[in-house]
């Protein structure tokens, strides 16, 4: 009798043993509103940028985008969002969370919802209740949310839908998306005060900007030999460009030319050339062909604006076909538009010579130097 005692006492506890783990893996898997719930799918949270925070800033006011699939069809009255710092099991809301200050921003799929926060970490949207089909694609955006005030701070949020429209009762549709506050990354650049200008020969652009790299020589020579029946000309360019909040001046400095003890007279006044007589001065046009003028010069290129290019020729040098040198004067500056900074443009300086018949013979020379003045 004792032996058989024995025997049934140790086919019992194998039985035993399998309740008990069957009951332990009915307690690990239940969670609360997850009870016959489907899985949301096609889920995502998006931290978009508030109006002064960037979306991801660790305690910025941003907005919170959710995108996700409900896949049951059925009434919807409500929908949670839960956010806690961890995708399952007891929630716990993320330090410095905000979202009772939180407005409803866009929605689409399912609409007509208004926005309920007033518990802080788990506003909901709730409307009359009203069908969705399953598969239907959604979309909420819940505005001025301030995120977890932890830095680099992995968060989720649990999303429920409900029959009801309080977020109470068992969940129809259930799913988490997770998102993270970031380090954000601050650059600092400072732009000093800014002058580029350059003379020569020639100045020409890279990939469409004037390039003070690209000037050439400053030996400049007329086209021609001087004559009492014909005009000499030549040009040579120059390039600015500034941010001085009052702009820049530009100033020819230097004599007329000269071979020994012998002149062409400067052109003290703007005027057209005259054969036969000397005269010798510059513009900053593109001039015409006239009997006593010839064809040569270039306006200024990109042509003045008034707002990212300012750059002109002014009083004096800025006639066509009409000539002019005296020293130290001012041929142009950035005033087009008012005072303020400007993007660089090219200017081409044409030169013109008439002599009389009488003119001694030599090599005519003149050094001259363009002073650009910005004035911050």
């Amino acid at each position: 009798m004792k032996k058989t005692f024995q025997t049934i006492h140790q086919r019992a506890l194998p039985v035993i043993a399998v309740s008990i783990l069957v009951l332990s893996l009915v307690v690990v898997f239940f969670t609360p509103h997850s009870a016959n719930a489907a899985q949301i799918t096609a889920r995502s949270l998006t931290l978009q940028a508030g109006v002064t925070d960037g979306g991801s800033m660790p305690g910025g006011v941003v907005n919170h985008f959710f995108s996700f699939t409900v896949p049951t069809t059925g009434n919807v009255g409500s929908i949670e969002f839960l956010y806690c710092t961890l995708a399952a099991g007891t929630c716990t809301m993320p330090t410095g969370l905000v979202t009772t200050s939180a407005t409803m921003g866009t929605q689409s799929g399912a609409t007509g919802f208004t926005l309920v926060n007033t518990t802080n970490g788990a506003p909901y949207i709730t409307r009359s209740a009203a069908s969705i089909t399953g598969g239907t694609a959604l979309t909420y955006q819940l505005l001025a949310v301030t995120n977890p005030t932890t830095t680099n701070q992995t968060f989720f949020v649990r999303i429920s839908t409900f029959a009801s429209t309080n977020a109470t009762g068992g969940a129809t549709d259930t799913g988490s998306v997770a998102a993270s506050t970031a380090t954000q990354i601050v650059l600092t650049g400072t732009m000093p005060e800014s002058l580029v200008f350059c003379t020569g020969g020639t100045v020409t652009t890279t990939l469409g900007v004037p390039d003070c790299a690209t000037a050439s020589s400053g030996a400049v020579s007329f086209n021609q030999l001087f004559s009492p029946t014909d005009t000499a000309t030549a040009t040579s360019q120059m390039a600015a460009s500034t941010n001085a909040g009052s702009g820049y001046a530009i100033t020819v400095n230097g004599p007329t030319l000269t071979s020994g003890l012998n002149t062409v007279t400067a052109m003290g006044a703007s005027t057209t050339g005259v054969r036969g007589t000397s005269q010798f001065g510059l513009n900053l046009k593109a001039n015409t062909v006239a009997t006593s003028t010839p064809a040569v010069g270039i306006e200024v290129a990109p042509a003045a604006n008034g707002t990212n290019y300012k750059g002109q020729s002014i009083t004096g040098y800025n006639t066509i076909d009409n000539f002019k040198f005296v020293s130290t004067d001012s041929v142009a500056n950035s005033a087009n538009g008012g005072a303020g900074g400007t993007d660089a443009q090219i200017f081409t300086v044409s030169y013109m010579v008439n002599v009389p018949g009488s003119q001694p013979a030599g090599t005519y020379t003149t050094t001259l130097t363009y002073i650009c003045t910005p004035t911050f």
